[in-house]
Protein backbone atom coordinates (compact mmCIF):
# COMPACT_ATOMS: atom_id res chain seq x y z
CA UNK A 1 0.00 0.00 0.00
CA UNK A 2 1.39 3.26 -0.92
CA UNK A 3 1.74 5.75 1.76
CA UNK A 4 -0.93 8.22 3.20
CA UNK A 5 -0.04 11.70 4.57
CA UNK A 6 -1.56 14.89 4.57
CA UNK A 7 -0.04 17.47 2.59
CA UNK A 8 1.52 20.30 4.69
CA UNK A 9 1.24 22.00 1.49
CA UNK A 10 -0.48 22.51 -1.90
CA UNK A 11 1.35 23.61 -5.48
CA UNK A 12 -2.22 25.06 -6.09
CA UNK A 13 -4.54 27.29 -4.18
CA UNK A 14 -8.53 28.13 -5.86
CA UNK A 15 -6.81 29.56 -9.02
CA UNK A 16 -7.15 28.88 -12.59
CA UNK A 17 -5.49 25.38 -14.21
CA UNK A 18 -1.87 26.05 -14.16
CA UNK A 19 0.38 24.72 -16.87
CA UNK A 20 -2.05 24.66 -20.10
CA UNK A 21 -1.16 25.69 -23.48
CA UNK A 22 -2.12 28.97 -25.11
CA UNK A 23 -5.22 29.19 -27.32
CA UNK A 24 -6.85 25.99 -25.30
CA UNK A 25 -10.55 27.06 -25.43
CA UNK A 26 -12.01 26.39 -22.03
CA UNK A 27 -15.01 28.38 -20.07
CA UNK A 28 -18.88 29.29 -21.09
CA UNK A 29 -17.95 31.11 -24.12
CA UNK A 30 -14.81 29.56 -25.52
CA UNK A 31 -12.70 31.06 -28.40
CA UNK A 32 -12.10 28.75 -30.82
CA UNK A 33 -9.32 28.47 -33.27
CA UNK A 34 -9.57 27.44 -37.07
CA UNK A 35 -9.03 23.55 -37.90
CA UNK A 36 -6.06 22.57 -39.01
CA UNK A 37 -5.90 19.16 -40.94
CA UNK A 38 -2.99 16.94 -41.76
CA UNK A 39 -1.92 13.29 -42.80
CA UNK A 40 -1.60 12.45 -39.29
CA UNK A 41 -2.71 14.18 -36.30
CA UNK A 42 -0.15 14.76 -33.29
CA UNK A 43 -0.05 11.61 -31.16
CA UNK A 44 2.87 12.14 -27.88
CA UNK A 45 0.89 9.63 -24.92
CA UNK A 46 2.96 9.44 -21.30
CA UNK A 47 3.99 6.73 -20.35
CA UNK A 48 3.13 5.00 -17.61
CA UNK A 49 5.66 5.53 -14.28
CA UNK A 50 5.36 4.23 -10.62
CA UNK A 51 4.05 6.55 -7.79
CA UNK A 52 6.87 5.12 -5.41
CA UNK A 53 6.71 7.71 -2.44
CA UNK A 54 5.05 10.21 -4.30
CA UNK A 55 1.27 11.68 -4.08
CA UNK A 56 -0.95 13.40 -6.02
CA UNK A 57 -1.17 17.11 -5.57
CA UNK A 58 -4.33 18.46 -3.69
CA UNK A 59 -5.00 22.15 -2.03
CA UNK A 60 -3.36 23.59 1.04
CA UNK A 61 -5.84 21.73 3.54
CA UNK A 62 -6.99 18.78 1.96
CA UNK A 63 -5.27 15.21 2.48
CA UNK A 64 -5.49 12.71 -0.46
CA UNK A 65 -4.32 8.94 0.39
CA UNK A 66 -4.99 5.58 -1.40
CA UNK A 67 -7.63 3.37 -0.02
CA UNK A 68 -7.71 0.56 -2.55
CA UNK A 69 -4.36 -0.24 -4.80
CA UNK A 70 -3.71 -3.13 -7.32
CA UNK A 71 -7.59 -3.18 -8.58
CA UNK A 72 -8.16 -3.91 -12.27
CA UNK A 73 -8.94 -1.34 -14.06
CA UNK A 74 -11.16 0.56 -12.01
CA UNK A 75 -12.92 2.80 -14.07
CA UNK A 76 -15.98 4.64 -11.80
CA UNK A 77 -17.41 4.58 -8.68
CA UNK A 78 -20.63 4.92 -6.34
CA UNK A 79 -20.87 5.75 -2.92
CA UNK A 80 -23.82 3.78 -0.95
CA UNK A 81 -25.88 4.96 1.71
CA UNK A 82 -23.93 3.26 4.47
CA UNK A 83 -20.27 5.01 2.97
CA UNK A 84 -19.48 1.69 1.13
CA UNK A 85 -18.13 2.45 -2.50
CA UNK A 86 -18.31 0.20 -5.24
CA UNK A 87 -15.99 -0.23 -8.06
CA UNK A 88 -16.55 -1.16 -11.39
CA UNK A 89 -13.32 -2.79 -13.24
CA UNK A 90 -13.15 -3.12 -16.63
CA UNK A 91 -12.20 -2.69 -20.40
CA UNK A 92 -13.97 -2.97 -23.57
CA UNK A 93 -14.31 -2.15 -27.05
CA UNK A 94 -11.74 -3.86 -29.60
CA UNK A 95 -13.18 -2.23 -32.66
CA UNK A 96 -11.15 -2.80 -36.01
CA UNK A 97 -9.20 -0.57 -37.15
CA UNK A 98 -9.77 1.12 -40.43
CA UNK A 99 -6.75 3.55 -41.91
CA UNK A 100 -3.46 2.92 -41.39
CA UNK A 101 -3.79 6.35 -38.60
CA UNK A 102 -6.16 4.10 -36.75
CA UNK A 103 -3.43 1.50 -36.16
CA UNK A 104 -0.91 3.87 -35.50
CA UNK A 105 -3.51 5.45 -33.25
CA UNK A 106 -3.99 2.68 -31.68
CA UNK A 107 -0.37 1.63 -30.75
CA UNK A 108 0.24 5.05 -29.53
CA UNK A 109 -2.74 4.62 -26.91
CA UNK A 110 -1.83 1.34 -26.31
CA UNK A 111 1.43 2.76 -24.73
CA UNK A 112 -0.36 4.94 -21.84
CA UNK A 113 -2.48 2.05 -20.46
CA UNK A 114 -2.10 -0.15 -17.72
CA UNK A 115 -0.82 -3.41 -18.73
CA UNK A 116 -3.13 -5.35 -16.05
CA UNK A 117 -6.39 -7.04 -17.97
CA UNK A 118 -10.06 -5.72 -16.84
CA UNK A 119 -11.44 -7.05 -13.88
CA UNK A 120 -15.10 -7.69 -14.99
CA UNK A 121 -16.38 -6.73 -11.50
CA UNK A 122 -17.48 -4.94 -8.83
CA UNK A 123 -15.13 -4.40 -6.15
CA UNK A 124 -16.74 -3.03 -2.39
CA UNK A 125 -15.03 -1.30 -0.32
CA UNK A 126 -15.59 -0.32 3.89
CA UNK A 127 -14.54 1.44 6.70
CA UNK A 128 -16.05 0.09 8.97
CA UNK A 129 -14.61 2.62 11.63
CA UNK A 130 -14.91 5.66 9.72
CA UNK A 131 -11.12 6.34 10.20
CA UNK A 132 -10.47 6.66 6.68
CA UNK A 133 -9.21 3.42 5.86
CA UNK A 134 -10.87 1.10 4.05
CA UNK A 135 -10.00 -2.32 5.96
CA UNK A 136 -12.42 -4.73 4.24
CA UNK A 137 -12.46 -5.11 0.66
CA UNK A 138 -14.54 -8.12 -1.41
CA UNK A 139 -15.92 -8.75 -5.06
CA UNK A 140 -19.21 -7.37 -5.14
CA UNK A 141 -20.47 -9.07 -8.37
CA UNK A 142 -18.36 -10.81 -11.14
CA UNK A 143 -18.51 -12.26 -13.94
CA UNK A 144 -19.68 -8.77 -15.89
CA UNK A 145 -19.03 -7.18 -19.57
CA UNK A 146 -17.12 -4.56 -19.02
CA UNK A 147 -19.31 -2.43 -16.46
CA UNK A 148 -18.81 1.22 -16.10
CA UNK A 149 -21.94 3.48 -15.24
CA UNK A 150 -23.17 2.44 -11.38
CA UNK A 151 -26.39 3.90 -10.28
CA UNK A 152 -28.64 2.83 -7.12
CA UNK A 153 -32.47 3.51 -7.16
CA UNK A 154 -35.39 1.52 -5.80
CA UNK A 155 -34.36 -0.63 -4.09
CA UNK A 156 -31.38 -2.34 -6.41
CA UNK A 157 -28.14 -1.43 -8.03
CA UNK A 158 -28.35 -0.96 -11.71
CA UNK A 159 -24.97 -1.63 -13.97
CA UNK A 160 -24.30 -0.56 -17.00
CA UNK A 161 -22.02 -3.17 -19.29
CA UNK A 162 -20.59 -2.56 -22.45
CA UNK A 163 -23.52 -4.31 -23.59
CA UNK A 164 -26.29 -4.58 -21.39
CA UNK A 165 -27.98 -3.04 -18.43
CA UNK A 166 -28.76 -5.31 -15.74
CA UNK A 167 -30.01 -5.03 -12.06
CA UNK A 168 -29.43 -6.44 -8.78
CA UNK A 169 -31.67 -6.60 -5.87
CA UNK A 170 -29.15 -4.18 -3.15
CA UNK A 171 -30.04 -4.04 0.73
CA UNK A 172 -27.80 -1.97 2.62
CA UNK A 173 -24.91 -3.50 4.15
CA UNK A 174 -24.88 -6.18 1.45
CA UNK A 175 -21.34 -7.21 0.57
CA UNK A 176 -22.01 -9.15 -2.31
CA UNK A 177 -24.81 -9.70 -4.99
CA UNK A 178 -27.40 -11.97 -3.94
CA UNK A 179 -27.51 -13.43 -7.23
CA UNK A 180 -26.79 -13.24 -10.91
CA UNK A 181 -28.41 -9.69 -12.55
CA UNK A 182 -31.47 -9.37 -14.47
CA UNK A 183 -31.70 -8.01 -17.57
CA UNK A 184 -33.56 -4.11 -17.90
CA UNK A 185 -32.15 -3.88 -21.36
CA UNK A 186 -29.68 -4.75 -23.89
CA UNK A 187 -27.58 -1.54 -25.09
CA UNK A 188 -25.92 -0.62 -28.51
CA UNK A 189 -22.59 -2.77 -28.81
CA UNK A 190 -21.69 -3.80 -32.56
CA UNK A 191 -18.29 -2.43 -33.10
CA UNK A 192 -18.48 -0.41 -29.63
CA UNK A 193 -15.85 2.23 -30.69
CA UNK A 194 -16.87 4.15 -27.96
CA UNK A 195 -17.61 1.57 -25.71
CA UNK A 196 -18.04 3.07 -22.49
CA UNK A 197 -21.81 3.19 -20.88
CA UNK A 198 -22.63 6.08 -18.71
CA UNK A 199 -25.06 6.32 -16.03
CA UNK A 200 -27.34 8.17 -13.28
CA UNK A 201 -30.55 7.89 -12.11
CA UNK A 202 -33.35 10.53 -11.88
CA UNK A 203 -33.91 12.12 -8.66
CA UNK A 204 -36.60 9.64 -8.12
CA UNK A 205 -35.22 6.51 -9.18
CA UNK A 206 -38.21 6.07 -12.18
CA UNK A 207 -35.64 6.30 -15.01
CA UNK A 208 -31.80 6.03 -15.82
CA UNK A 209 -29.96 7.76 -18.13
CA UNK A 210 -27.43 6.04 -20.72
CA UNK A 211 -24.83 7.51 -22.60
CA UNK A 212 -23.21 5.77 -25.83
CA UNK A 213 -20.56 6.70 -27.88
CA UNK A 214 -20.36 6.75 -32.10
CA UNK A 215 -19.03 4.18 -33.29
CA UNK A 216 -16.14 6.68 -35.08
CA UNK A 217 -14.53 9.62 -34.73
CA UNK A 218 -16.44 11.21 -37.16
CA UNK A 219 -18.54 8.84 -39.20
CA UNK A 220 -15.75 7.01 -41.19
CA UNK A 221 -17.82 4.06 -40.67
CA UNK A 222 -20.63 5.04 -42.26
CA UNK A 223 -24.32 6.57 -41.09
CA UNK A 224 -25.28 2.96 -41.11
CA UNK A 225 -22.76 2.41 -38.00
CA UNK A 226 -23.86 5.18 -35.71
CA UNK A 227 -27.77 3.91 -35.31
CA UNK A 228 -28.73 4.71 -31.95
CA UNK A 229 -25.24 6.05 -31.17
CA UNK A 230 -23.99 9.33 -30.08
CA UNK A 231 -26.59 9.98 -27.78
CA UNK A 232 -28.18 9.20 -24.27
CA UNK A 233 -30.92 7.36 -23.53
CA UNK A 234 -33.89 7.44 -21.18
CA UNK A 235 -34.75 3.88 -19.84
CA UNK A 236 -38.09 3.28 -17.35
CA UNK A 237 -36.19 1.35 -14.36
CA UNK A 238 -38.93 -1.16 -14.37
CA UNK A 239 -39.61 -1.96 -17.59
CA UNK A 240 -36.73 -1.00 -19.64
CA UNK A 241 -38.45 0.86 -22.16
CA UNK A 242 -36.31 3.50 -23.89
CA UNK A 243 -36.32 6.82 -25.83
CA UNK A 244 -33.65 9.18 -27.09
CA UNK A 245 -33.38 11.58 -24.53
CA UNK A 246 -30.18 13.77 -26.58
CA UNK A 247 -28.58 13.35 -29.31
CA UNK A 248 -25.30 14.77 -31.13
CA UNK A 249 -23.40 14.27 -27.99
CA UNK A 250 -20.52 12.58 -29.45
CA UNK A 251 -19.31 10.66 -26.45
CA UNK A 252 -21.02 11.27 -23.05
CA UNK A 253 -18.62 9.73 -20.83
CA UNK A 254 -20.37 10.65 -17.29
CA UNK A 255 -23.75 11.93 -16.46
CA UNK A 256 -24.85 13.07 -13.21
CA UNK A 257 -28.26 14.70 -11.65
CA UNK A 258 -28.00 18.51 -10.22
CA UNK A 259 -28.96 18.22 -6.40
CA UNK A 260 -32.35 20.06 -5.92
CA UNK A 261 -33.38 20.30 -9.95
CA UNK A 262 -33.29 17.38 -11.18
CA UNK A 263 -31.40 18.29 -14.04
CA UNK A 264 -29.22 15.39 -15.98
CA UNK A 265 -25.57 16.86 -16.97
CA UNK A 266 -22.75 14.97 -19.33
CA UNK A 267 -19.32 15.70 -19.58
CA UNK A 268 -18.73 14.98 -23.22
CA UNK A 269 -15.49 14.22 -25.39
CA UNK A 270 -15.39 15.51 -28.93
CA UNK A 271 -13.65 14.50 -32.20
CA UNK A 272 -10.12 14.47 -33.00
CA UNK A 273 -8.54 15.24 -36.16
CA UNK A 274 -8.51 18.91 -36.78
CA UNK A 275 -5.87 20.50 -34.72
CA UNK A 276 -4.56 20.48 -31.10
CA UNK A 277 -6.64 23.41 -30.08
CA UNK A 278 -10.23 21.50 -31.23
CA UNK A 279 -12.76 20.80 -30.80
CA UNK A 280 -12.69 21.09 -26.79
CA UNK A 281 -14.70 18.52 -24.68
CA UNK A 282 -17.08 19.82 -22.80
CA UNK A 283 -19.57 19.85 -19.28
CA UNK A 284 -23.11 20.77 -20.49
CA UNK A 285 -26.69 21.03 -19.09
CA UNK A 286 -28.63 17.93 -21.21
CA UNK A 287 -31.76 19.32 -22.81
CA UNK A 288 -34.50 17.06 -23.60
CA UNK A 289 -35.00 16.69 -27.26
CA UNK A 290 -31.94 18.56 -27.78
CA UNK A 291 -29.61 17.98 -31.03
CA UNK A 292 -26.05 18.80 -30.11
CA UNK A 293 -24.43 18.68 -33.76
CA UNK A 294 -22.33 15.65 -34.15
CA UNK A 295 -21.12 14.77 -36.62
CA UNK A 296 -22.67 17.78 -38.56
CA UNK A 297 -21.51 20.07 -36.60
CA UNK A 298 -19.55 21.37 -32.86
CA UNK A 299 -19.85 23.59 -30.52
CA UNK A 300 -23.04 24.29 -31.53
CA UNK A 301 -23.12 25.47 -35.50
CA UNK A 302 -19.59 25.73 -36.34
CA UNK A 303 -19.41 23.42 -39.63
CA UNK A 304 -17.39 19.98 -39.69
CA UNK A 305 -16.59 20.34 -43.56
CA UNK A 306 -15.68 16.53 -43.39
CA UNK A 307 -18.97 14.88 -43.02
CA UNK A 308 -20.88 14.81 -46.44
CA UNK A 309 -23.50 15.42 -47.34
CA UNK A 310 -24.05 18.15 -44.52
CA UNK A 311 -27.34 18.56 -43.20
CA UNK A 312 -27.96 22.19 -42.73
CA UNK A 313 -31.36 21.31 -40.46
CA UNK A 314 -29.55 19.47 -38.26
CA UNK A 315 -26.60 22.39 -38.03
CA UNK A 316 -29.65 25.13 -37.61
CA UNK A 317 -31.19 23.05 -34.70
CA UNK A 318 -27.83 22.46 -32.48
CA UNK A 319 -27.31 23.79 -29.62
CA UNK A 320 -24.13 24.81 -27.93
CA UNK A 321 -22.84 23.16 -24.98
CA UNK A 322 -22.70 25.05 -21.29
CA UNK A 323 -18.98 24.79 -20.84
CA UNK A 324 -15.72 23.60 -22.48
CA UNK A 325 -13.10 22.00 -20.83
CA UNK A 326 -10.26 22.28 -23.21
CA UNK A 327 -9.72 20.06 -26.38
CA UNK A 328 -8.47 16.31 -26.17
CA UNK A 329 -8.99 16.72 -22.26
CA UNK A 330 -10.60 13.13 -21.85
CA UNK A 331 -13.18 14.09 -19.17
CA UNK A 332 -14.63 10.81 -17.79
CA UNK A 333 -15.79 11.78 -14.83
CA UNK A 334 -18.60 14.15 -13.35
CA UNK A 335 -19.90 14.45 -10.27
CA UNK A 336 -21.61 17.25 -8.40
CA UNK A 337 -20.23 18.48 -4.79
CA UNK A 338 -21.28 19.33 -1.48
CA UNK A 339 -20.56 21.70 1.41
CA UNK A 340 -19.33 19.19 3.44
CA UNK A 341 -16.28 19.27 0.41
CA UNK A 342 -15.33 22.91 2.07
CA UNK A 343 -15.92 25.85 1.33
CA UNK A 344 -13.76 26.28 -1.81
CA UNK A 345 -15.61 23.63 -3.33
CA UNK A 346 -18.90 24.02 -1.89
CA UNK A 347 -20.80 24.61 -5.16
CA UNK A 348 -19.87 22.87 -8.46
CA UNK A 349 -18.59 19.68 -10.01
CA UNK A 350 -16.02 18.12 -9.99
CA UNK A 351 -14.59 16.59 -13.32
CA UNK A 352 -12.07 13.69 -13.71
CA UNK A 353 -9.54 14.53 -17.09
CA UNK A 354 -8.02 11.27 -18.46
CA UNK A 355 -5.73 13.14 -20.41
CA UNK A 356 -4.64 13.33 -23.91
CA UNK A 357 -2.74 11.38 -26.36
CA UNK A 358 -3.59 13.41 -29.46
CA UNK A 359 -1.03 16.56 -29.04
CA UNK A 360 2.21 17.15 -28.78
CA UNK A 361 1.78 18.88 -25.37
CA UNK A 362 -0.09 16.79 -23.35
CA UNK A 363 -3.46 18.26 -21.44
CA UNK A 364 -5.67 16.33 -18.79
CA UNK A 365 -4.40 14.21 -16.56
CA UNK A 366 -6.02 15.98 -13.39
CA UNK A 367 -9.64 16.20 -11.86
CA UNK A 368 -10.65 19.65 -11.60
CA UNK A 369 -13.65 22.24 -10.12
CA UNK A 370 -15.82 24.22 -12.09
CA UNK A 371 -17.48 26.20 -10.09
CA UNK A 372 -21.11 26.96 -10.16
CA UNK A 373 -23.30 30.12 -9.37
CA UNK A 374 -27.01 30.02 -8.74
CA UNK A 375 -26.88 26.38 -10.33
CA UNK A 376 -24.67 27.25 -13.66
CA UNK A 377 -21.05 27.29 -14.20
CA UNK A 378 -19.54 30.53 -13.40
CA UNK A 379 -16.02 31.50 -13.28
CA UNK A 380 -12.82 29.56 -14.15
CA UNK A 381 -12.36 25.85 -13.57
CA UNK A 382 -9.77 25.13 -11.04
CA UNK A 383 -7.21 22.00 -10.32
CA UNK A 384 -8.21 19.88 -7.63
CA UNK A 385 -6.38 17.23 -8.15
CA UNK A 386 -2.82 17.31 -10.26
CA UNK A 387 0.55 15.37 -10.30
CA UNK A 388 -0.37 12.61 -12.46
CA UNK A 389 2.51 13.92 -15.07
CA UNK A 390 6.05 13.49 -14.25
CA UNK A 391 8.49 16.39 -14.69
CA UNK A 392 9.38 14.16 -17.98
CA UNK A 393 6.12 14.07 -18.79
CA UNK A 394 5.44 10.45 -18.07
CA UNK A 395 1.92 9.11 -16.31
CA UNK A 396 1.65 7.71 -12.48
CA UNK A 397 -1.69 7.95 -12.98
CA UNK A 398 -4.63 8.30 -14.89
CA UNK A 399 -8.49 9.67 -13.10
CA UNK A 400 -11.55 8.34 -14.67
CA UNK A 401 -14.33 8.35 -12.46
CA UNK A 402 -15.09 10.63 -9.75
CA UNK A 403 -17.81 10.65 -6.97
CA UNK A 404 -18.63 12.51 -3.65
CA UNK A 405 -19.06 10.72 -0.25
CA UNK A 406 -21.14 13.36 1.13
CA UNK A 407 -20.05 13.42 4.42
CA UNK A 408 -16.76 15.19 2.71
CA UNK A 409 -14.84 13.34 0.75
CA UNK A 410 -13.95 13.13 -3.16
CA UNK A 411 -12.86 9.66 -4.49
CA UNK A 412 -11.30 9.30 -7.57
CA UNK A 413 -10.91 6.45 -9.71
CA UNK A 414 -7.50 6.08 -11.59
CA UNK A 415 -7.31 3.14 -14.35
CA UNK A 416 -3.14 3.59 -14.87
CA UNK A 417 -1.80 2.81 -11.38
CA UNK A 418 -5.15 1.20 -10.66
CA UNK A 419 -5.89 2.85 -7.46
CA UNK A 420 -8.71 4.60 -5.73
CA UNK A 421 -8.06 7.74 -4.43
CA UNK A 422 -10.14 9.64 -1.27
CA UNK A 423 -9.50 13.69 -1.13
CA UNK A 424 -10.63 15.29 2.26
CA UNK A 425 -10.45 18.35 4.06
CA UNK A 426 -7.66 18.15 6.50
CA UNK A 427 -5.81 20.49 9.11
Amino acid sequence: MMRAAILPFAAIALVACDGDPAGDPRGAAPDLPAPQRGLLPSMTIPRPAEWGDALPTVPQGYRIQPIATGLRIPRQTLVLPNGDILVAEGSGGGAPALRPKDVIAGYIKSLGKSSVPGGNRLTLLRDADGDGTYEMRTVFADNLNAPYGLALANGALYVANQDALVRFDYAEGQTEASGPPTLVTNLPSVINHHWTKAMTASADGRFLYVGIGSNSNITERGMAAEEDRAMIWEIDAETGRHRQYATGLRNPTALAIQPGTGQLWAVVNERDEIGPNLVPDYLTSVQEGAFYGWPYSYWGQNVDTRVRPIDQAKVAAAIEPDYALGAHVAALGLAFSTPAMGERFAEGVFVGQHGSWNRDEPVGYRVVFVPFRDGRPAGEMVDVVTGFLTAENNARGRPVGVSVDPRGALIVADDLSNTIWRVTPGQ
